[in-house]
């Protein structure tokens, strides 16, 4: 049985001087992605907790929204051919004695890069109890790109970067399976994630929304919440719209996010919704104001946007891999396709684009589900890690 993070009963104790919390990581502030919002509530969490975090991540221009903590920059460019991304070039003297000066009792490495690396070398001189975080399949990303002959060595860095950490924490089950099978023997603890369920609803539909853009009340939407990328399958999409069409099979798309292949998107599915990125109280509503949610990306380690679709009360179409196979009840509260199967995708779809009953009973059963997920237990689970690893 996988290790989990349990979360105690009550607040961990504090201790004298607070405990000091340095997290390095690729994304921060400069992009709202999936890493960057879940490491900020983390921040946020340990700070209101007395825990003295020092956060050292690459900056863009401008922050893409306010962030939690203070933020050491180091030294990064744009990422070749993904500009909205930055790597960072290492541990610059500057920030390294920063780091030093700082003592940190914890050192939480997030991303697996050159900074990562850098910050890893230091901690073990230092003595520093070193941890990480596990966000994305990078190694899964090469395929996508015409570079898959490169998987097995980016495999193997990963690999030896997380071996050489005291304790790695997951998002899922199903990527701890993974990682063990990829030849990681670190203790993998299960940190899962969160959803705020008041704020991600189905109370949050709106008719009024949908008719502005030209939803009638018995139109059926098919959404597709995520940045677009080729890594998101977004060609598996478009492909089951276009499989939707051909059958006559009447359904509104609608895309929610961006990126470099929205004009692929906006080519091959004529009609759609490009509502672009969106931001609070607008991205519930979207959420909530659909009724199927499409999403065959197989490079998710958890799936932040499928369980916020659950908890919108929306039924799931996703990929039988990593992260859906967590959270989705296939047959219960959405479907699992396995990677690639475009006929049982689109089929899923059609079954629950064409009954009503059917999208009732697992929306139900998806908001359900998803109110098992508390961020106040993952992060307090968290904490009392980190608080003995520090104690031991």
């Amino acid at each position: 049985m996988n290790d989990v993070i349990v979360a105690p009963s009550s607040a961990p104790p504090s201790r004298q001087p607070p405990l000091r919390v340095a997290l390095v990581t690729g994304s921060y502030n400069y992009i709202a992605d999936g890493v960057a919002l879940t490491l900020n509530r983390m921040v946020g969490y340990m700070e209101s907790h007395g825990v003295e975090v020092l956060v050292f991540a690459p900056v863009g221009p401008r922050p893409a929204f306010a962030h939690k903590g203070e933020v050491v920059p180091v030294a990064s460019i744009a990422a070749p051919g993904r500009g909205e991304y930055r790597g960072a070039l290492g541990l610059p003297r500057g920030p390294r004695e920063r780091l030093i000066a700082f003592k940190p009792d914890i050192l939480h490495i997030a991303t697996p890069d050159i900074l990562g690396h850098a910050a890893q070398r230091l901690g073990r001189r230092m003595g520093w109890t070193t941890v990480a975080s596990y966000h994305t399949r990078f190694e899964t990303y090469l395929k996508y790109y015409g570079l898959g002959v490169l998987t097995p060595a980016l495999t193997g860095l990963v690999r030896r970067f997380y071996n050489a950490c005291r304790e790695i924490y997951v998002p899922s089950s199903s990527m701890i399976d993974v990682l063990k099978a990829e030849g990681v023997t670190a203790p993998l603890q299960l940190w899962p994630r969160g959803i705020d369920t008041e704020r991600f609803t189905p109370l949050a539909r709106s008719q009024a929304w949908r008719t502005e853009r030209g939803i009638a009340p018995d139109d059926i939407v098919v959404t597709f919440v995520s940045r677009l990328v080729r890594e998101k399958r977004v060609a598996e999409v478009a492909d089951v719209f276009a499989r939707l069409r051909r059958a006559g099979i009447p359904h509104k798309a609608l895309f929610v996010g961006d990126g470099p292949e929205r004009a692929f998107l906006e080519r091959e599915v004529p009609g759609a919704l490009f509502e672009g990125h969106l931001a609070g109280d607008d991205l519930p509503r979207a959420y909530a104001s659909a009724d199927v949610f499409l999403f065959p990306s197989d490079t998710e380690t958890f799936g932040n946007v499928t369980l916020e679709a659950m908890a919108s009360g929306l039924p799931t179409v996703c990929a039988d891999a990593t992260g859906s196979r967590s959270l989705v009840d296939a047959g219960v509260t959405g479907f699992l396709a396995a990677v690639g199967d475009a006929d049982t995708l689109y089929e899923s779809v059609a079954r629950l684009v064409t009954d009503a009953d059917l999208r009732r009973r697992m929306g139900q059963a998806a908001r359900a589900r998803s109110l098992s997920f508390s961020w106040d237990q993952a992060m307090s689970g968290l904490l009392a890690r980190y608080e003995a690893l520090a104690g031991a």
